[in-house]
């Protein structure tokens, strides 16, 4: 059945009252047919006395007549014909004593100047039921527009958050079974530590005696903490839809307004809500946009409505007030931001940390990602894995559906290994501009320096391995080397140091092979100066500062933690450091120019080459045979473990010789 809606009343009142009003105006029906016109008294006795008249009808309350003409008389009296003024023209005539009339009339009749019929009406809807229409119709028709447009401004909807009267109802979407968002925990690859962590929410809303018959008590909330595209929204709606409970769902900028006390109102109608469909999760979503630190200066002693906010969010989560049944679920990427009390014990009980995607929980989310997809079979998902890394669960989304669209782009049957490469690169490296007019002066100047890059990379022990060097220009860049980085989880002061001297390969290259430096290594600069001061000021390895780290989280400290004598001596150090490795990667480039030179030339004719033709001018790398001895060393180590390991089990699975053992017939 259709809902119930005020506003058909409203239309059929309007309605009726118009109907009245329009159909009890019988002269205005009839003057939409029949031409009338006005005229004196003095007129109408000429026209009655000239025989004009074909009857009179006297209306004795508004002293009005009306005679109706001949239809011989017409053009005479109206100058038009019968066809253009109706069936039944007449003239209205507004007269002062009945009396009067009625003694003319009836003289006109014995003289036989008026021999049609004579008759009386009344004047209907004058009286004060007419008056009432008249005066209230427009009343309600200004009524019912004012209404219409609160209605749309407001949004519709009271307790939605809608209409003006509701301003501070709470925005949050209701889901009454968080089942219906259709989204589980096996939707969501990877994130093997946070999911272990928020299951035991899941659990406690299925199976509360659980925890209770042991004197434990569910924590009140737990904030999801990561980089953006990790996966913390999803987490969310899994935990949702797992636990199967109402699901109230928001943003944390749904709680500011530009009306003071807004915010504060709708957080308290938010958790008067919530209490009323306990046992239930409310998520926030970018609750930092509400949960800033408080400013130890108040806004100069005014009203600050983001403060107010917060502190009823406190109050709901922890005051006097009891929330039992009621978890609450936050998502941020801006940790630091937060108030402390926000974070506490009793609001906040957890941190769940949503990192980024290591190697085989990328693999895991491509698996995800691909399977709407029509793969080749030379698609690899852990080359796929390999090639991405430091890509979240959002990026990785965004790479197959570019391939999907690059292989749509060149009419391919299906999805190929060069569609997901290309789609990296173009995610990476930004979008190729073939277009893009070099001179050859300039193109071999950008050979030359990544071949310089190629080059220090491939006689680095702890450098990043090469994938390939290109110079086709891909957004701001006019060349770039792509390496396959390994994830170390520590990074050793060696290590870092080789990364600088690569860095700087290109602007040594440019030096030592061209005779001049350029602009092109802008970006190789910056990394390098960043790389360096973070290495003396936050990691303490510097030979002047050692194991000191300034490294400050107080958003609200204007001053350095470091006196001027200690920042010039951080400056002296980026500077030896950064030189050192510079002439470090000059005396590379030297050792190996010819092997330089071809390689640029490489560069030159394909524009694109790869580790391969790397190899085949440099041979294998001194580092990469070493490695490859550790590995097989590994190798060997571990399938001699397994054969022990697999004669152990044998062995305690043999039959014994006592008790009579065991009879094996057969083979």
């Amino acid at each position: 059945m259709p809902r119930f809606n005020m506003n058909w009343i409203y239309i059929l009142v309007i309605a009726a009252l118009a109907f009245f009003y329009f159909t009890n105006d019988n002269n205005g029906l009839q003057s939409a047919h029949s031409a009338q016109k006005e005229t004196s008294y003095d007129e109408f006795k000429a026209r009655v006395d000239s025989g004009y008249a074909s009857k009179i009808v006297i209306n004795k309350d508004i002293k009005t007549l009306k005679m109706y003409v001949k239809p011989e008389h017409i053009r005479e009296v109206f100058n038009r014909t019968p066809q253009e003024v109706g069936n039944e023209p007449y003239l209205s005539v507004e007269f002062g004593s009945i009396e009067k009339v009625e003694q003319f009339l009836d003289d006109a009749r014995k003289a036989e100047r008026f021999t049609g019929p004579l008759s009386y009406e009344r004047e209907e809807g004058t009286g004060f039921f007419g008056n009432l229409i008249g005066m209230l119709l427009p009343i309600f028709f200004f009524v019912a527009i004012w209404m219409f447009f609160i209605r749309r401004m407001g949004g519709g909807g009271v307790g939605g958050g809608g209409g003006i009267f509701s301003v501070g109802k709470s925005k949050a979407k209701m889901y009454e079974k968080g089942g219906d968002l259709g989204i589980t925990f096996k939707d969501v690859a990877g994130q093997a530590g946070a999911k272990q962590e928020i299951q035991e929410i899941v659990d406690f809303l299925k199976n509360p005696q659980k925890y209770t018959n042991l004197g434990g008590k569910i924590p009140k909330g737990a904030l999801l903490v990561g980089p953006p595209g990790t996966g913390k929204t999803l987490l969310a709606k899994a935990v949702a839809g797992e636990a199967g409970v109402p699901f109230f769902s928001m943003s944390g900028s749904d709680f500011v307004e530009m009306f003071v006390g807004v915010g504060a109102s709708r957080v308290r109608d938010l958790f008067q809500q919530a209490k009323a469909k306990s046992p239930c999760i409310i998520f926030i979503d970018e609750i930092d946009a509400v949960g800033r630190a408080r400013s130890k200066n108040p806004a100069m002693g005014g009203n600050d409505e983001r403060e107010n906010t917060l502190n009823a969010l406190l109050t709901e989560m922890d005051g006097f007030g009891t929330n039992s049944g009621i978890i609450i679920l936050a998502a941020t990427n801006r940790v630091d931001m937060l108030d402390s009390a926000l974070l506490r014990a009793g609001r906040f009980d957890r941190q769940i940390n949503v990192d980024l995607p290591d190697l085989n929980e990328r693999k895991e989310v491509f698996m995800v990602h691909l399977k709407p997809l029509k793969l080749d079979p030379s698609v690899d998902v852990d080359f796929l894995a390999r090639q991405t890394p430091g890509f979240s669960g959002a990026d990785i989304a965004n790479v197959c559906n570019e391939a999907a669209l690059i292989a749509a782009r060149h009419d391919r049957p299906t999805v190929g290994k060069q569609d997901f490469l290309d789609a990296v690169d173009r995610i990476i490296g930004g979008l190729e501009k073939k277009t893009k007019i070099m001179t050859q002066a300039e193109k071999r100047s950008i050979a030359i320096h990544e071949a310089g890059h190629a080059t220090i990379s491939w006689f680095t022990e702890f450098a990043n391995p090469l994938v390939k060097v290109s110079i086709v220009p891909r957004g701001r860049a006019l060349g770039a080397a792509w390496y396959l980085p390994e994830e170390r989880v520590l990074q050793t002061k060696e290590a870092m140091l080789d990364e600088m001297c690569s860095l700087l390969g290109g602007r040594a290259a440019e030096e030592l092979f061209i005779g001049t430096i350029s602009t092109g290594a802008m970006n190789d600069l910056e990394r390098t100066t960043k790389q360096a001061y973070g290495m003396i000021a936050f990691a303490g390895m510097s030979e002047k500062l050692p194991n000191i780290c300034y490294y400050n989280n107080n958003e609200y400290q204007f001053q350095r933690p470091y006196s001027e004598t200690t920042a010039k001596i951080m400056d002296d150090e980026v500077l030896r450091i950064i030189g050192e490795q510079y002439e470090r990667a000059k005396q590379i480039l030297t050792e190996h120019k010819e092997g330089h030179a071809q390689l640029a030339q490489l560069l030159i004719e394909r524009e694109v080459i790869f580790a391969d033709d790397v190899e085949k001018i440099f041979g294998k790398r001194p580092w990469q045979s070493r490695a490859d001895e550790l590995l097989e060393a590994q190798m060997r180590a571990d399938a001699e473990r397994m054969a022990a390991e697999r004669e152990k089990e044998l062995a305690a699975q043999a039959p014994s010789d006592e008790g009579g053992g065991l009879k094996v017939e057969g083979e």
